[in-house]
């Protein structure tokens, strides 16, 4: 049976009657952080494996997968592989000697171009979760978005993305009384994201990026803006949310209102 709890009850849910918890990291709506360190320890007390999805943290907030079992995510948002980028997983060294994947493909076979009638796995255990023919596009994008992190130190791009987030958050507040801030006050209970709450957001955040600032929206009301220290800085953040508070205050946003949402949101 499959339960999903909402984000602040994931701890309490995990009981012995728990097999799998997979859990996302930081929540792609408000960017509120989970204590993962604190939800391995109680899922293994109870015999549980966890998943833990990367996709909002890798590259955005300094990741240690410590005692989790598997791990998951994308490269395509703050890793910068754009769309289409390859997906990545983590496998417990502990696991490695009993894992199967649940898909099979050419390229976890042992010897993909003898071309067998029958599936031989390669024997190492983490290469078998390979499954079809990679982008190699996509991998040499990524490859030259990754030359950016080298040196960097990622608990610097954490300070300095905590920095630019509270400098946003004060902003807003204080020029947008119409929005509300959905995500944890504790920056170290969020990742590298400010989420606002409106009425209208998708309407207002289109109004943003006509204006030049690029968010996004998550249903039913949330507008999201991605922080990242690597390329903006606190001009672009008071540039930004002179912006978002301009449209407020003119409410050029209900020029967008009933316009058909796009596809992508």
């Amino acid at each position: 049976m499959l339960e999903t709890p909402a984000p602040a009850d994931v701890l309490a849910s995990i009981t012995p009657d728990v097999a799998v918890v997979m859990v996302t990291e930081v929540d792609y709506r408000t960017g509120r952080r989970h204590d993962m360190a604190a939800i391995v320890e109680k899922a293994h007390a109870v015999g549980a494996v966890v998943v833990c999805d990367l996709a909002h943290s890798a590259g955005a907030i300094p990741v240690n997968v410590g005692d989790v079992d598997f791990a998951v995510g994308c490269s395509y948002k703050f890793l910068n592989g754009g769309p289409g980028a390859p997906a990545f997983i983590y496998v417990a060294p502990r696991h490695l000697d009993v894992v199967e994947p649940v898909l099979t493909g050419w390229f976890g076979h042992a010897a993909p171009f003898d071309f067998d009638l029958s599936y031989r796995p390669m024997p190492n255990k983490l290469e078998r979760m390979r499954i079809g023919t990679p982008s190699i596009a996509s991998f040499k994008l990524l490859d030259v978005a990754l030359d950016i992190w080298d040196g960097v130190d990622m608990a610097d791009v954490w300070a300095r993305s905590v920095e630019l987030s509270e400098l946003f958050i004060r902003e807003v507040e204080a020029k947008c009384p119409g929005m509300t801030f959905a995500g944890p006050r504790d920056p170290e209970r969020r990742g590298s994201q400010v989420s606002f709450r409106f009425s209208e957001g998708y309407a207002c955040m289109q109004a943003c990026i006509a204006e030049g600032v690029i968010g996004d929206f998550r249903a039913p009301d949330i507008m999201r803006v991605g922080i990242t220290p690597l390329f903006i800085g606190e001009d672009d953040v008071l540039r930004a949310t002179d912006t978002l508070a301009r449209i407020c205050r003119d409410e050029a946003w209900r020029a967008q209102v009933g316009t058909k949402r796009a596809q992508v949101t």
